[in-house]
């Protein structure tokens, strides 16, 4: 029996180099740093970072809301985190994983540390907002805001445990939404 060729254009393979910059976001873009919970300015580390990176992937009007989440998210780690026992070692520094990932018209950001204590939110007590006046602060609980923040600027927060302990927090930005916030 002989293998017939198609005459189809679909079967036909083709080789092309792509004609998209490197500096895209539809191709998808990757970064990471580590910084110490115990260095002063590891949260403007991961904020210079993070604004650096999207600046140059030519995504602007996603700086001020990633910045802001991810200074809450490694904040949160400098004040609560506490290293699982296995990971810890005496006088070693609380690491600290950012990760910034592009996807067309997606932004995901994460904050890995060594605790493997889940994130919590507390739920709080609901307020009306008529009755709190000018008085907004009295809505946000006394812990929890950073995770409250995060939640309130990225289309959806979630945590994964680490494979050998610690746990990293994703947020998952909206890049059309992110642009029209800013170009409003």
């Amino acid at each position: 029996m002989k293998a017939q060729q198609s005459k189809h254009a679909a079967n036909t393979p083709t080789v092309r180099a792509s004609s998209r910059s490197i500096y895209d976001p539809a191709n998808g873009h990757f970064r990471s740093l580590t910084v110490y919970a115990e260095s002063p300015d590891c949260a403007k580390a991961a904020r210079d970072m993070v604004s650096s990176y999207l600046q140059t992937w030519g995504l602007p009007h996603a700086v001020d809301a990633a910045q802001l989440v991810v200074s809450e998210l490694v904040g949160n780690v400098v004040h609560h985190a506490v290293p699982d026992n296995r990971l810890s070692q005496p006088g070693a520094g609380r690491r600290i994983d950012v990760t910034l990932m592009t996807w067309p018209e997606v932004l995901v950001l994460g904050v890995t540390d060594e605790d493997s204590t889940p994130p919590d939110l507390p739920p709080g007590d609901f307020v009306s907002p008529e009755l709190a006046g000018d008085f907004v602060e009295a809505m946000l609980p006394d812990r929890g805001r950073g995770l409250f923040i995060a939640q309130r600027l990225a289309e959806s927060v979630w945590w994964s445990p680490g494979i050998r302990g610690g746990k990293t927090v994703w947020c998952r930005f909206d890049l059309d939404q992110l642009r029209a916030d800013y170009l409003a």
